[in-house]
């Protein structure tokens, strides 16, 4: 017995052994069994399997795990040390394995996302919000920022994903034109375009235009200019270094005009109105960008979500009236090259009323005719 220990201590010694798994998982049976026979009618197999399957564990180990006896065995010291340690390692092995396959199915994991516009409303915020429902032990991290430094952070791979403006050719990236909004024009209150429904380019040729000296503002700004030198205008923009909020501010101040996406009227203002813009050229694309070898599986499931939420989303009617700050029905385009055309809402309110007393005059005429008939018949009599 001394000599078969001594083997067993020097048979591994200066490197780790190699653990067979079905036999701790055996010993860890037998040990509750007290009893090869009982282990091996619970496991299916014959005690002689077991048996064997024991043994070369302790020849692995260098230790004998159990006593053995005729009315069964009992764990050694050195044995129930082992197997409480066995035991703890199995359920963080087992833990290990349900957490694998969670993180695998993307049901838990981490999603680094990068945006550009407002989550007030649209789009972005949807798909958010229902990749959020379903997934809701992803941990999602957003990141505002401009589209250039996002698409750098994706490249770099600390970024999953980026909401950026425009459909951009990215070499090495994936790119996936999502969903387009909708430029809307931001007035001072009291501005007589705040009586139309829809507004069109030209009639902001004589307009002071104020904008942000930020990305979305550039795109518009471009947008601005192509459309009115096609009519010969030359528009009057200021970029100013201030963010949307100050914008908003000097808007209703009155301090000149300005633009917006669709995905931002939805947060109120202070004596701003906000009117959509009409035609197709008001119209601006965002996609989503991501290298084509991030196997990230929450990535995966966000981004085939995002993919078939876009085809639906584009399919909707969205129009001015379904947003807060706009009137309640929509009308045809206003244009200030057609001054006829512009009719404020005081001034059709009064033709109704003048419309409505001239009827009244024409009903009751009548019955002053009869009246003074009546006063002739009786003078005549008299």
């Amino acid at each position: 017995m001394r000599i078969a220990t001594k083997k067993r201590e020097g048979a591994y010694k200066g490197r780790l052994p190699t653990i067979d798994l079905v036999s701790i998982t055996q010993a860890l049976v037998v040990a509750e069994c007290l009893s090869f026979h009982r282990a091996a009618r619970v496991l299916g197999n014959e005690p002689s399997t077991v048996g064997r399957r024991v043994r070369a564990l302790e020849d692995v180990l260098g230790v004998s795990l159990f006593e053995r006896t005729f009315a069964g065995v009992r764990p050694t010291t050195a044995g129930a040390r082992f197997f409480e340690q066995a035991r703890a390692v199995l359920r963080q092995l087992d833990d290990a394995v349900q957490v694998a396959g969670a993180a695998g199915r993307g049901v838990i994991g981490h999603l680094n996302i990068g945006i550009l516009s407002s989550m007030a409303a649209g789009f972005l915020r949807e798909v958010i919000r229902a990749y959020r429902a379903r997934h809701a032990k992803v941990e999602m991290h957003i990141l505002e920022g401009a589209s250039r430094e996002q698409i750098a952070l994706v490249r770099e791979s600390r970024l999953d994903v980026a909401f950026v403006l425009g459909a951009p050719d990215l070499p090495n990236c994936e790119v996936a034109q999502l969903w387009t909004e909708q430029i809307f024009v931001a007035l001072p209150k009291a501005h007589k375009l705040c009586d139309c429904d829809e507004i069109t380019w030209e009639s902001l040729r004589h307009e002071k235009v104020i904008l942000c000296q930020s990305e979305l503002g550039g795109a518009i700004h471009d947008r601005l200019i192509t459309r009115l030198a096609q009519f010969g205008y030359s528009p009057w923009v200021e970029r100013l270094d201030v963010g949307r909020e100050a914008l908003m501010h000097l808007v209703a101040m009155g301090l000149g005009v300005s633009f917006t996406s669709e995905a931002t009227v939805a947060t109120p203002f202070p004596e701003v109105t906000f009117r959509p813009i009409g035609g197709d050229a008001a119209r601006i694309p965002f996609s989503a960008v991501r290298l084509p070898n991030n196997d990230n599986p929450a990535l995966r499931r966000f981004w085939s979500l995002a993919r078939d939420m876009s085809k639906k989303w584009e399919k909707q009617p969205r129009d001015a009236a379904a947003l807060p700050s706009a009137r309640p029905k929509k009308s045809k385009s206003i244009s200030d090259s057609h001054p006829s055309h512009v009719v404020p809402a005081d001034a059709r309110s009064a033709d109704v009323k003048r419309q409505h007393r001239s009827g009244d005059r024409l009903k009751r005429a009548p019955t002053r005719v009869s009246s003074a008939g009546d006063r002739g018949e009786r003078s005549n009599r008299r």
